[in-house]
């Protein structure tokens, strides 16, 4: 169980029940030997391509990220976070009018809800949902190059997001390859989401993370639905199938789990970066975007928890718990 020494943090930790997978374990070739550390000899080559072997369908992802308790995180539940002022408002209501218009074109609220329906829906929300965590990463990187000063902390956390996401969408991916129209679709949406994010975040970061806080919101009402769907037979082409390979393997998932294990693992991502962009949002709001961030040591602690050999490899925690030299 996570250890966090803030309030939100402890929040997060009564939320999720998690324990995190560090850098090497997202392993998915069972037989595979476990990564030496680089040392001086390794260092001193100019080059490891003679190491790079043909692209496989089993591969390793050696970000660490949650894992969760699948019966703890039944629990999760659709929350809403009032808005306290202009800005929250914009945010919240803008939020709103991109889930309108995407649900009228994209057919998703007219007739039945189906298979495909929600597949196609995951597949597009997930090419943006990857954006926000890796723009503000990127910027709070630039400012922390620019300004020579320490970011505390947030970078880890944005960009863990943005893997997280990217993740959900390479587990949609094997259920369903997109066709040509959806990829321009995906492009062109990407190219005019990545942009704004970029000069809002620039302009005022605790707009795009209350706007993203809610898109989260947004995106746990949209998985939570799914799953009630699912309990009510609504949905029986997910009864009996088995759920894709990265999936299983990335939420360390079992052999008998379900595609509504799936999308309740993924619901709890999503709640989990709710959380996480809310309080961002929050500490932008009281003047503390550069306190450290409360999250950081859940990696850390996390993994350490779930496997002893990790506390060796770690960075040791300074008194104001972000890593050193970051």
């Amino acid at each position: 169980m996570l250890r966090a020494r803030t309030t939100a943090a402890a929040s997060f930790a009564t939320l999720s029940s998690i324990r995190t997978i560090a850098s090497h374990g997202t392993e998915m070739h069972t037989n595979a030997p476990r990564a030496q550390p680089l040392k001086a000899t390794d260092l001193n080559r100019l080059s490891f391509v003679s190491e790079v072997r043909p692209e496989t369908k089993t591969w390793s992802n050696p970000v660490g990220h949650p894992v969760w308790d699948v019966k703890d995180v039944e629990q999760v539940h659709v929350n809403h976070k009032p808005s306290g002022g202009v800005v929250d408002t914009v945010a919240y209501t803008l939020v709103k009018i991109c889930r309108w218009s995407f649900d009228t074109l994209s057919l998703y609220r007219f007739g039945t809800l189906t298979t495909r329906k929600v597949i196609n829906r995951c597949l597009f929300l997930e090419t943006v949902a990857g954006v926000p965590g890796m723009v503000g990463g990127m910027v709070r990187h630039m400012s922390s190059l620019r300004g020579l000063k320490r970011d505390h902390g947030w970078i880890h956390t944005l960009l863990e997001e943005a893997e997280n996401e990217r993740m959900h969408l390479l587990t949609f991916m094997q259920i369903r390859q997109p066709g040509i129209f959806f990829r321009g679709a995906i492009l062109l949406t990407q190219g005019i989401m990545f942009n704004a994010l970029f000069l809002l975040y620039l302009a005022n970061p605790r707009f795009v993370h209350r706007f993203v806080g809610y898109l989260e919101e947004e995106a746990v009402m949209t998985y939570t639905k799914i799953i009630h769907e699912i309990d009510a037979g609504k949905l029986p082409e997910f009864n009996g199938t088995q759920i894709p390979d990265v999936a299983r393997n990335y939420w360390r998932l079992g052999p008998d789990a379900t595609f509504r294990d799936m999308f309740n693992v993924i619901r709890a991502d999503e709640a989990g970066h709710r959380l996480v962009n809310h309080t961002f949002a929050d500490m932008h709001e009281q003047k503390l975007q550069n306190s450290t961030n409360p999250f950081i040591n859940r990696l850390h602690d996390d993994a350490a928890a779930a496997d002893p050999d990790v506390v060796a490899a770690a960075p040791t925690k300074t008194t104001t718990d972000a890593p050193p030299q970051k």
